[in-house]
């Protein structure tokens, strides 16, 4: 479990003692209910994470709601665009191994994560990573119409594995994975992802 779910369950369920003993249990029991809430929230399963070369795992769990075309100041890319909703784990790991070479925090709006202007008006935080072949992947996490709090705990220069745990959004949110142009991808808008353990794309030259 994240440490953000011991810190709001606790203080749920100190308020719930405090109203249960001072004044009627019937009053501590929404509090209880928080707790509960917040500690299931911020839930941190396992993952099996996939070993074969090139491959470029999910950041997030949810359902992928975009696979498209983009134009970017350095060329052709591709975006695969994941919606999580408030039931969703929203721990955030990384797609790819490498050297991150870049990290970007942008302030912004607080749009709905499934408008695809929040792409580029929203709060966010791109990671850029270069993996060991120098193929280069970029990963934002992006808030969404409940969050308030992007959390990323790594810093340029840093090395980071397949899959490490590297974030956290809090409640519902966006993450969209950037991708070469070539990358072929494995799936498709509506399509259910686990973040850590499913297989987004195959990088160019991966072994097949």
């Amino acid at each position: 479990m994240v440490r953000d779910g011991y810190f709001y369950g606790a203080g749920f369920l100190a308020a719930a003692a405090v109203l249960g003993w001072f004044a009627t249990v019937w009053l501590a029991v929404p509090c209880v209910l928080l707790a509960a809430f917040f500690l299931w929230f911020f839930r941190d399963p396992k993952r099996l994470i996939p070993i074969a070369a090139g491959l470029v795992v999910s950041p997030g769990d949810g359902v992928v709601t975009e696979c498209a075309r983009i134009e970017t100041a350095a060329g052709e890319r591709q975006r695969i665009s994941i919606f999580l909703s408030v039931f969703n784990v929203h721990v955030n790991r990384a797609p790819v191994g490498g050297t991150i070479t870049a990290v970007e925090y942008k302030k912004g709006l607080y749009l709905n994560a499934m408008n695809p202007e929040s792409a580029e008006r929203n709060e966010q935080n791109s990671v850029t990573i270069r993996g060991e072949d120098g193929v280069e992947v970029t990963f934002r996490q992006i808030a969404g119409l409940l969050a308030r709090r992007i959390v990323f705990s790594r810093r340029q220069g840093d090395r980071v594995e397949r899959g490490e745990r590297v974030g956290l959004i809090k409640f519902g949110s966006r993450v969209d994975v950037i991708l070469p142009a070539d990358a072929e991808l494995v799936v498709e808008p509506r399509v259910r992802v686990k973040g850590g353990s499913s297989v987004l794309a195959r990088l160019p030259g991966a072994g097949r």
